[in-house]
């Protein structure tokens, strides 16, 4: 029957997978480094060719744990492998080892901060249901019409068989597209802090499978669930979301039935299409890997890896509110990016004001830091030549505009600021004797102005200021000079 008027809430769960950064597989020491050769990265382990033996990555485990304590989750001191069954062409054994009804770690939480368009920004805890360790798949390279063969053919490139990858699946707390989106980020941001992962989308470290229903009202039962694979960027991720609560609704208030399936995120078309029927548990015919043994993390080795922690982005945000003044926009720019942060901070240090730091930071340095490609490690100007320059101006030795003029060249020589002020001649001019007598000149030079501005034009006064800069070659203390500007003016 069809159902209108019902005032539809959407269900919204992730699935997670962030490869971790190690050197090696999960279960061999085959290398991970991306962007080689097809398949050349593989090995017997890799193919579960027979006679092999998977071993487990040390650092993997303490990765996994130690996003896991990042994530709020309780860490099991008993936890196993298991083989979940499937046959895929980038799957070489045919069977994937991973964690079924023994994860590494369950039960937790992050807190996103959510701005929806045209609405207050609030905050929102998302419950995470587990996280657990297992490996990635290949991949398959769809290479198009071969004409002498007649037909399409694909590619399997087993490269990216064997990475480590931790599934972070969250629990059906979200509700919006944008709440996925601002949780899927938050999540790469504390792997990027931890240094697990470098969380690159665009090269699959990590990826996103969205879990979608609809239901008449926030206390009736879940409705059918739709999943999403593969989304690689955080818009896709809101907009598979927007238009599947939006398919899923009109499906039901049509009269038609919402089937429990796998869709693919169409970027081109703006769309979710069909891929597959999902499969259940039971498809994978589970059990526990007879070639791994149990996993044990000890509560000593636990308290180790925590005391690791660094600062992680949520705590930072309310730190630079509270410490430095900060607009929750700026505490949120600057921290979104760890080494921006640690650039920041270390301006401040050196006795930059935190409000001015984070102007430069989030402005003018951060747009050279993205067109260069390069990252605020490696910038050739120092946090300690930030302070200087933003010293510089609130000492009034320089003006703002002096100072964007000349930091293209101290990003990119990373100069003393005062040295190339002092050699370029470009200080502030700050005596009033000498701005009042050019003032006089100018005045003397215009004189139909200065009777215009007297009569009541007094946007005239712009103009002034305009000449009174082109004179000092903007070197003028602005707000001496407009002073001294406006009272000779006024006669």
């Amino acid at each position: 029957m069809p159902q209108s008027g019902v005032n539809w809430e959407p269900v919204i769960g992730l699935e997670t997978h962030v490869q971790l950064g190690t050197f090696s597989k999960i279960f061999t020491a085959a290398s991970t480094n991306f962007g080689d050769e097809p398949n050349t990265h593989i090995d017997p382990i890799v193919c579960g060719l027979p006679g092999t033996l998977p071993v487990l990555n040390k650092r993997v485990l303490e990765y996994a744990v130690k996003a896991a304590m990042a994530l709020n989750l309780k860490i099991a001191q008993h936890s196993k492998f298991d083989r979940k069954q499937y046959f895929y062409p980038d799957l070489p054994k045919n069977y994937q080892i991973s964690q079924y009804d023994e994860p590494i770690a369950e039960d937790g939480w992050i807190e996103v901060e959510v701005a929806e368009k045209g609405k207050e920004t609030y905050l929102k805890k998302i419950g995470i249901e587990r996280l657990h360790m297992e490996e990635d798949a290949g991949k398959l390279v769809h290479a198009g019409s071969d004409r002498l063969a007649g037909s399409t053919y694909s590619l399997v490139d087993y490269n990216r068989a064997g990475v480590a990858l931790a599934e972070i699946v969250s629990k059906p707390d979200l509700r919006t597209g944008r709440e996925a989106s601002e949780y899927a980020s938050e999540i790469r941001r504390i792997v990027r802090y931890l240094g697990v992962s470098d969380g690159n989308m665009q090269e699959g470290s990590l990826r996103c499978d969205v879990n979608i229903s609809v239901r008449p009202g926030p206390n009736a039962p879940f409705g059918t669930k739709v999943e999403i694979k593969n989304m690689n960027s955080f818009s896709a991720i809101q907009k598979a979301c927007e238009y599947e609560i939006k398919r899923q609704i009109k499906t039901y208030e049509s009269g038609g039935k919402v089937f429990q399936e796998t869709r693919l995120w169409d970027e081109n078309k703006q769309l979710t299409k069909s891929m597959r029927s999902k499969e259940g548990s039971s498809d994978y015919r589970y059990f526990p890997d007879p070639d791994l043994g149990p996993i044990e993390v000890s509560i000593e080795l636990q308290k180790k890896w925590r005391s690791e922690l660094p600062e992680l982005p949520s705590a930072k945000r309310h730190r630079y509110l509270e410490e430095f003044g900060l607009s929750v926009y700026d505490a949120r720019v600057l921290t979104d990016d760890s080494q921006m942060a640690k650039y920041f901070e270390a301006a401040v240090s050196a006795g930059s004001d935190p409000k001015q730091a984070s102007n430069w930071i989030t402005g003018d340095i951060s747009a050279f830091v993205n067109s260069n490609k390069i990252t605020f490690d490696n910038l050739l100007l120092t946090p300690d030549q930030l302070a200087e320059i933003v010293g510089l101006i609130s000492d009034g030795k320089i003006s703002g505009k002096i100072a964007k003029e000349i930091l293209p060249e101290l990003l990119q020589t990373g100069l003393s600021p005062e040295e190339l002020v002092d050699k370029r001649g470009l200080g502030m001019i700050s005596d009033p004797v000498l701005i009042e007598q050019i003032v006089d000149e100018l005045l003397t030079k215009h004189p139909n102005e200065v009777k215009a501005f007297r009569e009541g034009k007094k946007k005239l006064q712009g103009f002034f200021v305009g000449q009174l800069m082109k004179k000092t070659g903007g070197k003028a203390d602005p707000k001496l000079a407009n002073q001294i500007l406006v009272r000779k003016l006024q006669g």
